[in-house]
């Protein structure tokens, strides 16, 4: 076939397709015309039902035969809508905080545990939320829940207990790319709890335990070689001058006879011993 012989009837089919939407447009503002006048006719009594009070924290998206007038939100204040042409939808565009239910999910080295969250949000552009979904805050939540299970799946169950900040930082910025079409502002994600089965709790509560008796004692070892490098220096020190050894004898007699009055031990030089052993093999 000719494509040139194509082209006209596309053209052709176009023409028709604008033709038609014309003529939709013009219906349209004879039916507004008519509302506006019927309005007029019955005034004051159908101000009463064409004005709408929208409140600070609210907007209203208003379609006029099923298009959104002027392809901006109303309000606050007062807004006027025309009867049988024109209906409205409120959004609140205040911070909506929602509870993430429990998850279960397996993590990356193979352990359940059940998780849920705190999601917080708001809309911030009412077209968006009113156009482009059906009901945003049931698509916000499940979507939370999806990316909560997905992102955890991929942690191991160490980073999942000791990195809840930066996997709710990464779950927030997950959120915020899907919902940006939806006119969502996800402004917090926070992961409230994680359970793990008991035995789990109990392998890692015996692994704690093994790894502080380990630092106990290798804090204990490091105490004794201490001790003993200070008692090498001062067996030196007192090596070096005989009074003092006597002095430190004197000494450690009164400490024992102000803890234990009834007995007292007198340590005595094993010089003393070797030189009476050799008087008596003389004798």
């Amino acid at each position: 076939m000719d494509p040139q012989r194509e082209r006209p009837k596309e053209m052709n089919t176009e023409h028709l397709i604008a033709s038609r939407q014309e003529g939709i447009v013009v219906c349209g503002w004879i039916l507004v015309s008519l509302s506006f006048l019927l309005v007029l006719i019955t005034f004051p009594i159908s101000i009463w039902a064409c004005i709408k009070v929208v409140r600070e924290y609210e907007r209203a998206v208003v379609f006029r035969l099923g298009h959104i007038l002027s392809k901006k939100s109303k309000g606050p204040g007062m807004i006027l809508v025309l009867p049988c042409t024109d209906t409205f939808i409120k959004v609140d565009l205040r911070m909506i905080t929602c509870k993430i239910p429990p998850q279960e999910i397996l993590t990356r080295d193979a352990v359940t545990a059940q998780v849920d969250g705190v999601v917080s949000y708001r809309i911030h552009s009412a077209i968006s939320a009113v156009a482009n979904v059906t009901d945003v805050h049931s698509a916000t939540l499940l979507l939370a829940q999806t990316t909560l299970r997905n992102l955890l799946g991929t942690q191991s169950l160490a980073h999942l207990l000791a990195g809840r900040e930066e996997i709710a930082h990464s779950i927030q910025a997950t959120l915020e790319n899907a919902t940006e079409q939806w006119g969502v502002k996800v402004a917090r994600v926070e992961i409230r709890d994680i359970r793990i089965p008991v035995a789990m709790q109990r392998a890692m509560a015996a692994e704690a335990e093994a790894a502080r008796e380990t630092k106990a004692k290798v804090v204990a070892a490091e105490g004794e070689m201490n001790a003993s490098k200070a008692l090498q220096k001062a067996s030196m020190v007192l090596a070096e001058s005989p009074a003092g050894l006597l002095l430190r004898y004197l000494q450690t007699l009164t400490a024992v006879a102000a803890q234990n009055n009834s007995t007292i031990v007198f340590p005595l030089p094993i010089n003393m011993f070797g030189s009476l052993g050799q008087k008596s093999t003389g004798g």
